[in-house]
This record gives C-alpha cells, structure tokens and sequence, in this order.
C-alpha cells in the first residue's frame, strides 16, 4: 500500500496522468487516490458489473463505464502510454501478460513494467527465464519486461525504454505479410 501511494505521487510530480481500472478499492484504489490527492490527473476505465457493485471511485473527473472486461482493457490500452503492474493477483497477471504479448507481436511499443515490491515478482522473473530456457520465449523479449523495487526507477526506465521487436520465425514472417 505505501508503494501504491509512493507511485501514485510519483506519477503526479512527474505529470504522468493515470489510466487504471476505476476501482476505489484495493492497491488501484490506493494509487489512484494518491494521484488525486497530489495533483494529478486520473481516467478509470470500468466495467457496468463492477460499477453497479459499488466498487467505482465515482469521484473522478474521467470515469468511463464499459459493458466487459475485454473493452475496459482495449480502453485502458488505447489511452495508455505505459503499463505498470503493483503486486496483485489473477486480474493483475491477466492484464499484464496479455499487454505483453501484444508488446511482443509489436501491436504497441509501449514499456511494460513491474513495481517489484519486497521481491513480490521475483518468481515471475525465474518463470520468465524458465520460460526462455525452454525455448517458449526468446531471450531477446525478456527486454519487453520492466522490473523495478521503487517507482522512481521504474519510471526512469520507462523514459529510457526502447521496443523490443524480434522478427525471427515463421509466425514472425507471416505476421509481417499477413498470411
């Protein structure tokens, strides 16, 4: 929690406006509301479930209300500059892999980062070698993947952030030629 609200004014000081889930609960809440209260600008993106449960931040200037779960990703995707995941669970992992693959099939250029919190991500980072070391992910990509302990190191390596894209294979090519 104190990490969520480091970044959260860490965002704010930097000018770095906020797209997030438009939840008021949680370590989306914390954050978001540590960007409100430093200044900064925040956009949710939530779904009409998840609204009507009475779990939106409804005091948001830009609070967006979406039918799925799939549009609220293409939403927060499509407004975002940047994605950074706190510790979390299944939604956490969802969102961020899914933001990863379209990382590696070169959809967005877009850095893709982790707040590694207390070692949180630690194992995600033996999976991901583990990952390459079975030949399901290329070394090269592992560079897709941002980790930092602070947000201010993350945010700096978002700054410094260059795309990785690797165009080697089949599927590669035929995504290139659109076969």
């Amino acid at each position: 929690a104190q990490m969520a609200a480091q970044l959260g004014k860490e965002l704010a000081e930097n000018n770095i406006g906020l797209v997030y889930g438009g939840g008021n609960v949680g370590m989306m809440g914390i954050l978001a509301n540590a960007v409100v209260e430093n200044g900064g600008n925040v956009t949710g993106v939530i779904t009409q479930y998840l609204f009507n449960m009475e779990v939106a931040f409804t005091a948001l200037s830009d609070l967006r209300i979406v039918d799925s779960m799939h549009e609220r990703k293409a939403v927060m995707a499509e407004l975002s500059d940047g994605f950074i995941a706190l510790p979390g669970g299944f939604g956490t992992m969802d969102e961020m892999f899914e933001i990863l693959t379209w990382a590696q099939l070169n959809i967005h250029q877009k850095p893709c980062g982790f707040l590694n919190v207390n070692g949180y991500y630690d194992k995600l980072i033996e999976f991901i070698d583990h990952m390459i070391s079975q030949n399901f992910v290329k070394e090269d990509y592992k560079g897709l993947v941002q980790m930092d302990e602070h947000p201010a190191g993350l945010l700096r390596k978002f700054k410094d952030y260059k795309h990785v894209c690797v165009e080697k294979g089949k599927w590669a090519k035929k995504l290139a030629t659109n076969e």
